[in-house]
C-alpha cells in the first residue's frame, strides 16, 4: 500500500530561497512555490512554499528546524507582510504538532523566534518560468548571492538530510560556468 506524502507550508524569506532549500532535501518529493494565505492576524498572501515530504525519510520536526535556521526567523523587519515567517498547517492535528515543535525549538535560539503557526487557507502558484528557480539556473547572480549561502548552511548543519548528488550537480554547474 502506498501512503500519500505529507505536506506543510513554509514562509520566511523569498520563495525562491525557500524553494531551493527544501528542494535540496532527501525525503522531499515536491515543492510548490508561490503565495499562501492563512487565518489569523494577517490573512493576506505572502511568499511561501508547499513542501510535500515522506515522513519515513524526513520528519516534520526536521523540516521546521531547517526552516528556522535558513531564514531570518528572529528578525521582525519591515517586509514581514510579504515575507511572513510562518508554518502553514493543513489540519488541527498538524497545527498542534507544529506549534509543539516550534515551541521546543525556540529554546535553541538566543533571540526570540517570531515564526508563527497558521492554518492554511489557500495557495497561489508562481508563474511556471519562475519555479525551480535555483535548480533551473544555479549560476544566476541572485542564486549565488542569496540561495547558495543557505545551501552551504544546510551542508554544514543538516548534512544528513541533504540530497548530496542533486546539490553537487547544481554547484558543479555553477563552477563550470564561472
Amino acid at each position: 500500500m502506498t501512503v500519500a506524502p505529507s505536506k506543510i507550508g513554509l514562509g520566511g524569506g523569498c520563495h525562491w530561497c525557500t524553494e531551493g532549500v527544501f528542494e535540496s532535501l532527501l525525503g522531499v518529493t515536491c515543492v510548490n512555490q508561490g503565495w499562501i494565505a492563512s487565518n489569523g492576524e494577517n490573512s493576506d498572501y505572502s511568499e511561501a512554499v508547499e513542501v510535500y515530504f515522506d515522513p519515513a525519510v524526513i520528519s516534520l520536526a526536521d523540516l521546521i528546524e531547517i526552516h528556522l535556521h535558513t531564514h531570518a526567523s528572529r528578525s521582525n523587519h519591515s517586509m514581514r507582510g510579504k515575507y511572513r515567517s510562518a508554518i502553514y498547517t493543513y489540519d488541527n492535528s498538524q497545527f498542534e504538532q507544529a506549534t509543539d515543535i516550534l515551541n521546543g525549538l525556540s529554546a535553541d535560539f538566543d533571540e526570540a523566534v517570531i515564526t508563527q503557526v497558521f492554518p492554511f487557507i489557500s495557495f497561489r502558484q508562481n508563474k511556471i518560468e519562475l519555479t525551480d528557480y535555483f535548480y533551473s539556473a544555479p549560476d544566476r547572480p541572485f542564486c549565488q548571492a542569496y540561495i547558495q549561502p543557505k545551501l552551504k548552511l544546510l551542508l554544514e548543519c543538516f548534512n544528513r538530510h541533504v540530497d548530496q548528488g542533486k546539490l553537487a550537480d547544481a554547484l558543479n554547474s555553477v563552477r563550470q560556468n564561472s
